[in-house]
């Protein structure tokens, strides 16, 4: 049986098993896929066990995706860019990293809402990891530009530099004063599900602004119900981007690629085992 996890410090919350477990089903295909939470000084070690014990490839989350980059020889355009992996797979007995975050959001955007990124103004809010993982996928995707505001400007400033040359322009701000009228609002915020956002200016929505969190669960998130109170047209958090980042990894890892509106609806109605 093939073997595979996801590693992670906390990770017993991590729905992956039952995601990659559906995936497999689709092709009538079993796999063992389990949550392993590494010492927090020690996941390196850890992840050197799992593949030398006959392990096919792993998912990473916080808060180690930082350094499987730097454990790998090997690593995709898109872990380059992002200087993060959140997807390892031995290939010619080498560890790989890529990082899927980007492609699975840019995808739930487009296919499972329909939303269009190209030409459109985008809004991040944020300026962390989670961001720096989904900037380079939503850059080719076309959009007019893209701004990150930030409660520590130089930090956004910093980010956006770091990605200007990709043909598409990237602008920093202070939370405080994001600008006006954008069509896409992304939150990256770690404010989580009950957190406390910072206060929005009711100027960053136009008439058909669409916001989504990247965060997930089973209420609304704070950045959610702010939004939906100021009128955005359309609002999402982030489960889509969890199962499609996930269909990322499974296609790395299978050459095949499963189907994700399923999953996303029993995830959604609580019927995933």
């Amino acid at each position: 049986m093939s073997e595979y996890a996801v590693f992670g410090n906390p990770v017993a919350h991590s729905r992956s098993p039952q995601i990659h477990r559906a995936f497999a089903a689709q092709r009538q295909q079993t796999v063992s896929y389990e949550r392993i939470e590494a010492p927090l000084d020690n996941f390196v070690t850890r992840v050197r066990q799992f593949f030398a014990n006959e392990g096919k490839g792993a998912n990473v989350t916080v808060p180690f995706k930082e350094e499987a980059f730097r454990l790998c020889q090997t690593h995709s355009d898109r872990a380059q860019q992002a200087g993060a992996v959140n997807t390892l797979a031995l290939r010619h007995g080498s560890l790989y990293g890529d990082n899927t975050d980007g492609a699975g959001l840019v995808r739930d955007l487009r296919v499972n809402l329909g939303w269009q990124l190209e030409g459109r103004r985008v809004l991040i809010l944020g300026a962390g990891g989670a961001v720096r993982g989904v900037l380079g996928p939503l850059i080719e995707a076309g959009p007019a530009d893209i701004t990150l505001a930030n409660r520590t400007e130089a930090r956004a400033a910093e980010l956006a530099e770091q990605f200007r040359d990709l043909g598409v322009p990237v602008y920093a701000t202070g939370l405080d004063q994001p600008g006006k009228h954008y069509d896409l609002i992304i939150n990256a915020i770690s404010a989580g599900l009950t957190g406390d956002m910072p206060p929005l200016p009711d100027s960053i929505l136009s008439d058909s602004s669409v916001c989504y969190d990247m965060v997930y669960g089973d209420q609304l998130t704070p950045f959610l119900r702010w939004a939906e109170m100021h009128g955005a047209t359309a609002i999402s958090d982030g489960l889509g981007m969890l199962v499609e980042q996930a269909a990322e990894s499974f296609y790395l890892w299978h050459n095949w690629r499963p189907k994700t509106a399923p999953v996303i609806d029993a995830l959604r109605r609580g019927t995933l085992d």
